[in-house]
């Protein structure tokens, strides 16, 4: 069993990390919600989004292209790309 380290050194290795973690969560659900295009995956994808943002864990950048993705409602057989 390993012993985590509470110095500032510890904190600053796993920021990075956190932050892949929402990256890669918000990424599938983007997948997600453009290859099923249900209110589901609508639902996911913003509660995800909202969540990162709250946790300071969406960049700016990315929360455009998910608020310009949600602002186009998709619906099924659409073949808009963003």
């Amino acid at each position: 069993m390993q012993v985590q380290n509470l110095s500032s050194s510890g904190t600053q290795a796993t920021t990075p990390a956190r932050h892949l973690v929402a990256t890669a969560l918000i990424g599938a659900a983007v997948i997600g919600y453009l290859v099923h295009k249900t209110p589901e995956s609508r639902t996911r994808l913003e509660s995800l989004s909202q969540m990162a943002r709250t946790l300071g864990e969406l960049s700016a950048t990315d929360a455009a292209v998910v608020t310009r993705l949600l602002a186009n409602p998709a619906t099924q057989g659409d073949s808009h790309h963003v």
